[in-house]
């Protein structure tokens, strides 16, 4: 852990800038058909997109999305000259924002192009757009019959036709290439502009490159070759302060509801995490955290702001010592297997009370 001096927190939680920018610059390397962007949607995954948005613009990325145009009017300023799109679309009544603000709406519906054109007939000038054409998701994006209808584009400059891959992490997925196919359809009946295919794990698939790829969670550290080995570099590492450390006999239990039980004489470290910060429940009697490199088994409940660990074997370890929640060897995809959710979900669900430290791109 860096030491920071005085920590009044009960964890800290470092984000190092360079592993994020290193990410980035290895996602550039695998897509040379176009540009790569980040998604620093929802804080950038949880890591501060105040931080990590400006660190990826100084490397060079000049494509920026967000899911809210609040998100991107946080970190407009601090991105000068890039692009910065909004993926869930032109909201009622913000266009004006997006305008003053020189914010791209991703625009998913008939509604939102007319919208977005009168804002250009108000503004005098044609504005910047992105097409999202929904080939199977079924969430946001033009459906078929909405683009056979599709009016004409007059005051718009569609920057990019977009779509989002239901199952880019499974390569065996046949819904990837049904998609890639509509897509093309889709595209070819559009005026010609560039096109925006791959997410974080369809940039490792072949022939999923166009003219710009949107990664987000590979940036943050999250595998996106599930089953194969990692091919980013983790930039999150949380450690939570040991409270308390106690023996208890055989056949006592431990945390709320008694969902755990001392089969043996048994020796319980309490940290100072819980699920107030993004320490999932649903790892209760499930998780790890590792002392000097060895796992320590979750037991007993994970409550709002203590979480129990069983130090059987480890008579070392004290009050005031440091457990590994996420790093090298608990990556955000161990603590989602053991929560049986997402690495998305674990690196959002960070909370706010954590000592943050931004470790700058050296």
């Amino acid at each position: 852990m860096v030491d920071r001096g005085i920590v009044r927190a009960g964890a800290v939680l470092e984000i190092d800038l360079g592993a994020v920018v290193a990410n980035w610059r290895a996602l550039v390397a695998r897509h040379p058909t176009g540009p790569v962007a980040a998604v620093v949607k929802a804080d950038a995954y949880g890591l501060g997109a105040k931080a990590v948005a400006p660190a990826l613009h100084a490397a060079g990325c000049r494509h920026f999305f967000t899911a809210l145009p609040d998100e991107a009017l946080a970190v407009r300023a601090l991105l000068p000259g890039a692009m910065l799109a909004v993926l869930n679309g032109l909201l009622p009544g913000t266009a004006p924002d997006y305008v003053a603000h020189g914010l791209v709406p991703v625009l998913g519906s008939l509604s939102e192009i007319e919208a977005w054109t009168q804002a250009a007939r108000e503004a005098g000038r044609a504005l910047p757009a992105i097409l999202h054409v929904d080939t199977g998701m079924a969430r946001l994006g033009l459906s078929p019959g909405e683009l056979a209808h599709l009016p004409p584009l007059a005051g718009l400059r569609v920057l990019y036709v977009m779509t989002h891959l239901v199952a880019a992490e499974e390569p065996d997925n046949a819904l990837n290439l049904v998609q890639r196919r509509r897509f093309e359809q889709a595209c070819a009946a559009l005026p010609p502009a560039p096109r925006s295919l791959a997410n974080s794990s369809g940039i490792f698939l072949a022939g999923f490159g166009s003219d710009l790829a949107r990664p987000g969670a590979a940036l943050y550290g999250v595998n996106p070759t599930p089953g194969q080995p990692n091919p980013m570099r983790l930039p999150v590492r949380l450690s939570a302060r040991v409270l308390a450390v106690r023996d208890i006999a055989a056949g006592e239990s431990v945390g709320y509801n008694a969902t755990w039980w001392a089969a043996r004489p048994s020796r319980i470290a309490t940290a100072a995490i819980g699920y107030a910060d993004g320490l999932l429940r649903s790892q209760s009697n499930r998780g790890a955290a590792l002392f000097d490199g060895t796992p320590l088994p979750l037991v007993g409940r994970v409550s709002m702001d203590l979480t129990t660990f069983d130090a059987t074997g480890h008579a070392t370890l004290r009050p005031g010592d440091w457990l590994e929640i996420i790093g090298p060897g608990r990556t955000p995809d161990d603590l989602a297997a053991a929560a049986g959710t997402n690495g998305y979900e674990i690196l959002t669900a960070l909370g706010r009370r954590f000592q943050r430290v931004h470790i700058p791109v050296s």
